[in-house]
Formats: structure tokens, sequence, C-alpha cells
């Protein structure tokens, strides 16, 4: 047996021996590489653009969390899906950053396939902003998780739970001379 055939066998999601025996680098998305055969990466983002990532995080209530980025820290709210008199998404921006939300309850319904993995939570964002001591006035009334303290990396941060009870590190580079 080529040492490559049990490497091809460990799929992901699929035990079809059809590729089990075929060129790791054509098998399907899933397919465990040997680190040797792996493709490298110049091969595989060939043909592969990523135009932004955008995340999205579920809440119980998505106007809590509006309201939050919106009056606080500035964000427009682009996008809404009403669910009755409440809000089942909303997309939320401000420059070129880009947030989404949520409900459960629309998550229920739109993919309920991960629906109880969606409820496992918390998300958590990391944001780098120009000006941290801005940013705390902004997020005053926020559970601060994690008071300012300054990286071994040269960040200034602070973590605070949005009110879905995610957690968003605001982190501020350039603060610290190294030594």
């Amino acid at each position: 047996m080529d040492k490559m055939e049990g490497w091809a066998r460990r799929s992901l999601f699929s035990k079809d021996k059809e590729y089990a025996n075929s060129d790791l680098r054509t098998a399907p998305a899933g397919t465990a590489y040997h680190p040797s055969e792996r493709p490298k990466a110049e091969e595989r983002t060939k043909t592969m653009s990523v135009k932004k990532i955008t995340p999205v995080l579920f809440a119980e209530e998505v106007e809590p969390c509006v309201k939050f980025w919106v009056e606080q820290l500035g964000f427009q709210k682009t996008a809404e899906v009403p669910d009755g008199n409440r809000l089942a998404f909303a997309m939320l921006q401000k420059g070129n950053v880009e947030l989404m939300y949520q409900t459960y309850a629309s998550a229920d319904k739109d993919v309920s396939a991960l629906s109880k993995v969606i409820r496992k939570g918390p998300t958590f964002l990391y944001v780098e902003v120009d000006n941290l001591d801005e940013t705390i006035a902004a997020v005053k009334g926020a559970e601060v998780v994690m008071p300012v303290r300054t990286t071994f990396y040269g960040a200034k941060e602070i973590i605070v739970k949005d009110p879905a009870g995610h957690f968003v590190t605001f982190a501020q580079f350039g603060t610290v001379t190294q030594q």
C-alpha cells in the first residue's frame, strides 16, 4: 500500500473509495493530505480571490447589538431583515469593516442543520483601533472582561462583552516601546 493511500482514505466528509486512491491534489475538499504531498500555497490560491471576510454573530435579540455598534462605536446599519416587530438580521458597517448579527430564531429557520452549533458561542472578535482611550470612552457601560493591559507583542488592549455575550478585544498598536 502506498504511504499516501491511508491519508487519502481519511476524509472529513466522505468515505467514497472512488477518490481514496486518486491523486490527492484532485481529491475533494476535506481530504487529509500527507504533509509532504500537500499542494504549495501558491498552487492552492491561484484560482481563489478573497474580497472580504465578514463575521456573522448570533444573538437572542439583534436590536441591542445594533444599538451598541451604531450608537457607541459609530457604525451604520446598512441592511436589516425584520421578523414581525423585531429584527431577524442586521448588517453593520464602518469604513471597510463589516459585521452581521442574526437571531437564533432566524438561524433555526435559515440554517437549521447548524442551529445547535450556532448556540454554542460565544464568538471572539479582535478589533484594531487608532485610539484605545477613545474606544474605551465609547464602550463605557459594556461589561469589561479584561481591563486594559499591555501585551508582549506591543498592543494596548481591553476586552468587553457585546450585548449578545460575544467577546470583543479592542487593541491599539504602537503605544508600547519595545525594549
